[in-house]
């Protein structure tokens, strides 16, 4: 339906035609609604607002950071206290393989002692003896030998 279906919307038989005193009262409305609309707006936008959203993520930002840090903290110190403790066992284990390469010489050592004893006791029991009225043949003997 279009205005000129309407019942009275003939040419020049419009009742919804203003007066101009009364569009000037209009206007002034519109205005002043149109002002108020605008101060409230801005007022809006002035207003102080409690975000609960902004809070949360700083309580969980300083959580994760204090989380994060304490992790720094207790790995660092646990990664010097791994080390140390591993210092200790080389320096351990270095100590053990001295004590082992001492204790391996010294078997070495008396193992040759015993056997230069053994070869000096086969070496007396497989010499001659000569009896005592034969010693100066054999001292003669023992001359002859060195060339």
């Amino acid at each position: 339906m279009n205005f000129k279906d309407q019942p009275g919307a003939e040419k020049g038989m419009r009742e919804d035609i203003k007066l101009p005193g009364e569009q000037n009262e209009f206007d002034e409305v519109l205005k002043d609604f149109r002002l108020s609309v605008h101060a409230w707006s801005e007022a809006a936008y002035l207003w102080p607002r409690r975000s609960v959203a902004p809070v949360r993520r700083r309580i969980w930002r300083l959580a994760t950071g204090w989380a994060l840090g304490c992790i720094l903290v207790v790995g660092g110190a646990s990664t010097g206290f791994w080390q140390h403790h591993q210092q200790a066992v080389r320096s351990a284990a270095a100590r053990v393989a001295e004590q082992e390469r001492l204790a391996a010489r010294q078997r070495d050592q008396q193992a040759r002692e015993e056997e230069e004893d053994l070869m000096a006791k086969v070496d007396s029991d497989v010499s001659r003896t000569v009896p005592a009225a034969m010693e100066p043949l054999a001292q003669l003997m023992a001359d002859d030998e060195t060339p």
